[in-house]
């Protein structure tokens, strides 16, 4: 499943695509506005995101989207206050620089493939001493790829940060990449294209947050009501995906999503959520204390927190406010 971006509106710096879906007419009030930055470009795999968010400028919230080019760039543009919510899994920003920001609502944990080419490598220990290429810095591609190495006793000769599954996935087909980490969509492309050819390598007992939102807590705290509207729009729209994944091919075409989409991908659209919804890759209630530990427990070992697991206190790092005002309105699944 390729990703495409809607539109591309400049470019701010050296890394920043300043892509930016409608807005209502009240986007241009300093209240009841979210500015979110996004660390990826708008995708089929972010087709169920990019709904809620119809759905909560429906309910009147002014949603402004910037895709940036890398996760931790747009982590950077949440702290210095450029952007009001970040997609990301920031857990060692928080750690480290210790901004006054929060998780709020996880996504979807982590379902990837790490997967090699059949004629340089069968297995994780003939990547000893090998380049593999992840997403981006901070991203869970780079924490799989790090935790699998440890698990499996290897050192890789370096990580290549290559954007976007699709063209990691491009890569590995054209021989530029041996290894790499690509979503489901991309897994079943590759071996549609060249059976026998790439091998996925094993990988269990991760299930850890892929993407999340994280806000400023004054602006959690200043835009409770839009940040409400917001989570409950997600809640809402992930629980009718979870029953029936075919509704997300009707919701692209009622907000007029992802209009560039060649239509020989249309077809994959369903399937790829189909394929997430079997592998519970979207939590029904959003993540909250089960969340935190999994991903206290992952990104430790692959690296990104510091320090026993045990020891790490969830309020650190969420504010489980907007989620528990959510599910007591919209009740638990």
């Amino acid at each position: 499943m390729a990703k495409y971006l809607r539109c591309l509106a400049g470019v701010a710096g050296a890394a920043l695509f300043a892509v930016t879906l409608s807005l209502s007419p009240a986007a241009q009030s300093a209240e009841n506005k979210i500015r979110i930055a996004f660390g990826d470009i708008a995708s089929v795999e972010s087709l169920n995101f990019l709904i809620a968010i119809e759905r909560a400028k429906e309910k009147g919230v002014a949603i402004e989207v910037t895709f940036f080019k890398e996760e931790d760039i747009a982590a950077q543009a949440v702290v210095s206050g450029e952007a009001d919510v970040g997609v990301g899994t920031p857990y060692a920003m928080l750690q480290k620089v210790k901004a006054p920001i929060r998780i709020f609502y996880q996504l979807s944990t982590l379902r990837f493939y790490p997967i090699v080419n059949t004629e340089f490598y069968k297995e994780w220990k003939d990547l000893d001493g090998q380049e593999v290429a992840v997403h981006s810095r901070g991203s869970g591609t780079e924490a799989i790829m790090k935790l699998m190495a440890l698990r499996n006793g290897i050192t890789y000769s370096n990580i290549s940060y290559v954007a976007g599954a699709e063209v990691r996935a491009g890569a590995l087909l054209q021989g530029n990449v041996k290894a790499t980490i690509v979503d489901a969509a991309n897994r079943r492309m590759i071996e549609e294209k060249a059976p026998g050819k790439f091998a996925v390598l094993p990988m269990e007992g991760v299930n850890a947050s892929d993407e999340a939102l994280y806000a400023n807590t004054e602006f959690l705290a200043r835009e409770q009501a839009a940040v409400d509207v917001l989570v409950e729009a997600l809640l809402t729209t992930w629980r009718e995906i979870n029953a029936n994944p075919e509704i997300v091919a009707d919701l692209r075409k009622k907000y007029g999503l992802l209009a560039d989409l060649p239509a020989d991908l249309e077809p994959e659209v369903v399937p790829y959520f189909e394929e997430s919804v079997a592998s519970a890759a979207f939590p029904n209630n959003g993540g909250g204390e089960e969340a935190v530990k999994d991903d206290f427990s992952f990104y430790s070992v692959a690296g990104q927190l510091e320090g026993d697991p045990a020891a790490l206190k969830a309020e650190d790092f969420w504010d489980f406010g907007p989620l528990n005002r959510a599910l007591e309105k919209l009740g638990r699944i």
